[in-house]
C-alpha cells in the first residue's frame, strides 16, 4: 500500500513527492505575493519542510541504525601457523580455511595453487594464488574470474616460534590486505 497524503485538490500525492509539490505550490505563490507576504510564506515554507523532515528522519533513524547493527562486518581471522611448521601444502591449505571464514556466495567457486617461493635477505615469501569464477551449467568452464594473490613471509630474524605473516592483493589492485 503506498502511503501518500490528500492534495487540496482532491488527489493523492505519494510521501516522497509532497514536500516538492509543497515547496512549487509555496514558489508559486511567492511570485504573486508582496514582500511582508512574501516573509510571512518563506517561514511557512520552512516550518513545512522542517516538520516534514522530522517527521520521516524520526521514523527512519532507528531503523537504519538496527540495519547498521545488523550489517556491521566483523573481520574473521584464524591462527596462522608458526614458521618452523610452514611447508607449502600447509601454507596453502592455511589460505582456503582464511577463505572459508569469508562471507561469500555459494555460487562463486575457487581453486588455489602454490606460484612461486621468493628469497629475500631477512625473509622468505611464498606466493599463492586463488582463482574465483561462477561456472554455470550452460558455462562449466567460465569466461571471466577474478584472482586473489597471497604471500606468506617468514622471516629469518624474528624466532622460527613466531607466526608466518600473511598478505594478500586483488587482482587489478594495489592494495594490501594484512
Amino acid at each position: 500500500m503506498a502511503t501518500g497524503s490528500k492534495h487540496s485538490l482532491g488527489c493523492w500525492v505519494p510521501q516522497t513527492t509532497l514536500s516538492q509539490c509543497i515547496c512549487v505550490f509555496l514558489f508559486l505563490k511567492q511570485k504573486t505575493m508582496d514582500k511582508g507576504e512574501e516573509n510571512a510564506a518563506s517561514k511557512e515554507k520552512a516550518h513545512i519542510l522542517t516538520e516534514n523532515g522530522r517527521s520521516g528522519t524520526e521514523e527512519y533513524l532507528p531503523e537504519l541504525e538496527k540495519k547498521e547493527k545488523e550489517t556491521k562486518s566483523v573481520i574473521k581471522n584464524i591462527q596462522w601457523m608458526t614458521g618452523n611448521n610452514f611447508t607449502v601444502e600447509k601454507g596453502r591449505q592455511q589460505i582456503e580455511e582464511y577463505i572459508s571464514t569469508w562471507d561469500v556466495h555459494r555460487s562463486w567457486l575457487h581453486w588455489s595453487e602454490f606460484l612461486q617461493e621468493e628469497e629475500l635477505k631477512y625473509s622468505k615469501r611464498y606466493h599463492y594464488r586463488v582463482c574465483w569464477s561462477v561456472p554455470t551449467r550452460r558455462k562449466p568452464i567460465p569466461q571471466a574470474t577474478a584472482s586473489i594473490y597471497f604471500v606468506i613471509e617468514i622471516s629469518k630474524i624474528k624466532p622460527a616460534t613466531s607466526a608466518v605473516e600473511v598478505f594478500f592483493t586483488l587482482e587489478s589492485s594495489r592494495l594490501i590486505h594484512r
